[in-house]
Formats: structure tokens, C-alpha cells, sequence
């Protein structure tokens, strides 16, 4: 009984403060968002694949729209929307404590790796419903399960391993460019003695029996993940200067001090050799993304384990010292990140932005993808107006008559639009559809189309002409929104020779992957 109660006592003085830093990560994920944003138009894709259920799409894995199917059982409310990510983020700070823990950190290096993890860029990645948060996590765990290995070579730790792995990639393919630099960390350090062992064989057969479903998919429709990255590539990627990427590290404070005082101890710290492996596997993944010009935050899952690493160095290094400073480079983290909170998260209000206009723009977070500089963050004005959208689009379809709905087609010209319609307008009118993204392979099948309910810029005369009649019933006016102007238009009256063109201009999309 006396000795229950002391392990009982132990437990609680070794967590309690873990439980308090979650709490506060938790709390700082909704407390950092003006009420005046609504959610940013990258989430209504998401969400939207939850209707749609499958084993892959052309924009991302499954795994987001198995949370997304969650939320909408919980009411679909924006609290569980940003609760999911929030989480990933919480449980992020939970394995980064774990990783000190299970290196020989003691208070001081725990706290200082939470620390770190919390008040961080990581706070705008878990605002955020979209797979980057779920990503930061499974890196995460998959470092301490190798670091956990590495050091008993327990073979529980790599079937977890590839658990864990196996939903990374059904999260994001990118989870490969971990795996690539660890496997070859592996072949130059002396850790490739696992190569010999069969746990490490079964835990890579049971990763691909895992993902195997995902694998099929893609099979069975032309590999769109190939196409996705193509599209990337020559619309987004190519712009990316691989010295951004780099720089990028230091400027959104990952790669600072802790991430140096680990990459020094994973190569020169004795009592790390044995982690080496990890230390040529953040290097390596890091080299990956710079030469295919990588966005910048595809490497963030990497850090939170590299600042436990750093974290339990710099407390063994200081040894006495380490109470004085370990807590003085967890204030400085601290005071920098409110000092920078304001351009990571939507916390200001437009109003606010725009009378602090000269300081957004000194720092280029108000020139959007079309060069020019705006009011706002292009983020941020992402979370306005669709509201008014939705609300403009409903209007239209009241003023169609009942008897004529069936024949009615709700189209937008791209994804943020109509997940936004579907998201609002849930059981108020019928699902929107468009030909951008993963919706082209959702259009509905109406056998004659009469009407539609079009959101977007006008169409070419071409298109007009088919109709009988084009009334815009609105457009987007709040402007601070990046949608501002987008119109609602209701054309009626469709000619018989519409619903084929349609159907078939959907067909020729589709064979040339033109969707992006």
C-alpha cells in the first residue's frame, strides 16, 4: 500500500506539469483567433471529403477525411474543427516531453522542449484543420519509437513503428522523405546491423500491408498522386528558391539553438552515438527537401524531437547551470513569440491590420501570390467572406421553384467556394460541385440540367448564351476578403444541348488531369 502511494506521488510530480503545458497549448489554440474569421478555405476541401469517403484522393490520403467523417458526428461545429488539430498539437508536446524523458532529461529539459513546441510557428499549423498538424505529430512519435529501439531493440517498439508510420502516410506522402533520410542514416551508421534482423523486415512488411489499401487506390486510378506533385511542381514548387527553404528554418525559429546544440550532440556527444542514426536522418531529410524545392514547412515534424535532443544536452552540458539557463532560453522563446504572435496567428482584426499597415508590409506578409501587396495576409483574408457567399448562394436557390430544383446544378469555380457552399448551406440545398480538385470526380448526375446556381467570375459568352436567362443575385463585398467580388449568379433556362457539353467538358478535364 506505502509503496502504491509512492509511485502514485512519483507519477503525479513528473506530470502534473505536462498536463498544465497541454492544457495551456490546448487554450492558446483558440484564444489567439479573432471571433471575425471564419475558417480558411483549405479546411472546407477537407471537410468535404468526409462526404465522399475513400481509400485515397487526388489532393491528399485518406486519413483527414476520417476526422473530418469524426467531426460531423460531433456536430460538425467550428470547436471540433479546430479541436483536431489543436490535439495533434497537445499530443505533439506530450512526445516531445517523452523523447527528453527517455534520453535522461530531467524537469528542466522536458519543460524547456514543451516550451519550445508551444510557443512556436507550430501554434499556426494547429490552428489549422488541414493534414499538416496529424504530420508534426507522426514524425514525432516515429522519432521516439526509433529512439526507444535503439536502445533495447525491442521489437514492440517497431511494430508500433510501423503502425504509427503507416498513418503518417496515409496522412502525407511526405512522411517518405523521413523514411528516405533515416534508411540512409541507417546504411552509414553502424546501425545497419538492423538490416540483418528480422523485426526490422516484418515491421517494413507490416507498414506495407498497413498502407496497402491506399497503394490499390492509387493503382486503380492512374496513380493521381503522380499528377498531384506534377501540377505542384509546375504551378507552385518551381517558384521555390531552395536557399528560401533553408533560411526559412532559421526565420520561423526551428532551426535556432536547441536544433544546433542537437545536431552537434547526435555527431560529437558520446552518450549520443548510439542516436546517430537520427542525426544523419535530419540532415539527409533536410538536403531531400531543400534539391526538389520543398515548401518550407514541409520539414517541420522534424524539430520537436530535435529540440528534446538539444534540450537534454544543453541540461547535461550546464550541469548546475542548467536551472539558471534552460529557463532563460525558454523565457527569450517565450517573449519573441508574443512579440510575432500577432503575424502567425489571426489575432488582430482587419481594422487592426490595416492600421499597422507599414509593419505587415516591411515584412512582406501582406504580398499575396500575384506579387501585389493587399490589406491583409493572403491567409487570413482566406477566412473572410464566405459566409456571405453561402448566404448569397441559398438566396438563389430560394428563388428557384420547387418543381424545377431537381433539374438545378449548384457550381463554383473553385474548391474554397464549394466547400464553403457545402459547409454552410448543409441541408439547405444540394451539395455544390465544381471541376476543381478532388470535385471533379463528385459532379452529381442530373439527367437534364436546367438551372444553376454559378459562384465565381462571370463566364465566357459562350457559356451565356446556352441559357435563357442570367441573373447575378450578388456578390462578395466585404473587402478585406479574398473573394471579395466573386459573384452569385443564377442562370436558368439552359438549352437542351447544356447538360452534354457539361458532362463531356467534365469527361476531357478528367483524361487530362487538368484540375489544379
Amino acid at each position: 500500500m506505502i509503496s502504491g502511494t509512492t509511485g502514485l506521488k512519483k507519477v503525479i510530480s513528473n506530470y502534473w506539469i505536462l498536463v498544465v503545458l497541454v492544457i495551456i497549448k490546448l487554450v492558446m489554440q483558440y484564444i489567439f483567433v479573432n471571433p471575425v474569421y471564419e475558417l480558411h478555405r483549405d479546411e472546407f476541401l477537407h471537410l468535404d471529403q468526409a462526404l465522399h469517403p475513400a481509400w485515397g484522393y487526388i489532393s491528399v490520403p485518406p486519413f483527414t477525411s476520417w476526422i473530418a467523417s469524426l467531426i460531423y458526428l460531433l456536430g460538425g461545429g467550428i470547436f471540433w474543427i479546430r479541436f483536431f488539430p489543436a490535439l495533434f498539437g497537445a499530443l505533439t508536446v506530450v512526445f516531445g516531453w517523452l523523447i527528453a524523458e527517455s534520453l535522461g532529461g530531467k524537469l528542466m529539459s522536458k519543460i524547456l522542449t514543451s516550451v519550445f513546441i508551444i510557443f512556436s510557428v507550430y501554434i499556426r499549423l494547429n490552428l489549422l484543420f488541414q493534414p499538416n498538424a496529424f504530420d508534426i505529430l507522426a514524425w514525432t512519435i516515429m522519432l521516439w519509437l526509433l529512439i526507444r529501439y535503439l536502445q533495447d531493440y525491442r521489437i514492440k517498439w517497431l511494430i508500433a513503428l510501423a503502425v504509427i508510420t503507416a498513418f503518417g502516410l496515409y496522412n502525407k506522402y511526405t512522411v517518405l522523405f523521413l523514411l528516405a533520410g533515416l534508411f540512409a542514416g541507417l546504411l552509414i551508421t553502424r546501425q545497419r546491423v538492423l538490416l540483418a534482423k528480422k523485426g526490422f523486415w516484418l515491421a517494413v512488411a507490416l507498414t506495407v500491408v498497413l498502407f496497402l489499401p491506399n497503394l490499390i487506390w492509387q493503382v486503380a486510378n492512374g496513380f493521381p498522386v503522380i499528377h498531384h506533385m506534377k501540377a505542384l511542381n509546375e504551378t507552385q514548387l518551381v517558384n521555390v528558391n531552395p536557399l528560401d527553404f533553408l533560411t526559412d528554418q532559421v526565420k520561423y525559429g526551428l532551426f535556432g539553438i536547441l536544433t544546433l546544440a542537437a545536431a552537434w550532440a547526435l555527431f560529437f556527444y558520446k552518450p549520443f552515438t548510439l542516436y546517430r542514426l537520427v542525426g544523419w536522418g535530419f540532415i539527409i531529410t533536410l538536403i531531400l527537401f531543400t534539391i526538389s524545392r520543398a515548401k518550407s514547412y514541409y520539414a517541420v515534424g522534424l524539430y520537436p524531437a530535435m529540440f528534446a535532443i538539444g534540450s537534454v544536452y544543453l541540461e547535461a552540458v550546464f550541469k548546475k547551470w542548467n536551472r539558471i539557463v534552460l529557463p532563460v532560453l525558454g523565457a527569450l522563446n517565450i517573449a519573441l513569440f508574443f512579440a510575432a504572435v500577432k503575424f502567425l496567428m489571426p489575432v488582430q482584426s482587419p481594422s487592426q491590420i490595416i492600421a499597422d499597415k507599414s509593419t505587415y508590409e516591411k515584412i512582406g506578409l501582406l504580398r499575396w501570390e500575384d506579387g501585389k501587396n493587399h490589406h491583409l495576409p493572403q491567409d487570413f483574408a482566406d477566412m473572410i467572406g464566405w459566409k456571405e457567399m453561402s448566404a448569397k448562394a441559398l438566396e438563389a436557390w430560394n428563388l428557384i421553384p420547387y418543381g424545377e430544383r431537381k433539374n438545378t446544378l449548384v457550381f463554383c469555380e473553385n474548391y474554397g467556394q464549394t466547400g464553403a457552399l457545402n459547409y454552410y448551406n448543409r441541408g439547405k440545398m444540394p451539395l455544390a460541385c465544381s471541376f476543381s480538385t478532388d470535385y471533379i470526380w463528385w459532379l452529381p448526375q442530373v439527367d437534364t440540367i436546367k438551372n444553376i446556381i454559378f459562384v465565381g467570375d462571370m463566364p465566357d459568352e459562350d457559356v451565356l448564351a446556352m441559357f435563357a436567362e442570367v441573373n447575378v443575385v450578388g456578390a462578395v463585398e466585404n473587402e478585406n476578403a479574398r473573394e471579395r467580388g466573386t459573384q452569385i449568379v443564377l442562370f436558368t433556362g439552359a438549352k437542351s444541348t447544356f447538360t452534354g457539353w457539361f458532362y463531356a467538358t467534365a469527361e476531357e478535364r478528367k483524361r487530362e488531369f487538368d484540375i489544379f
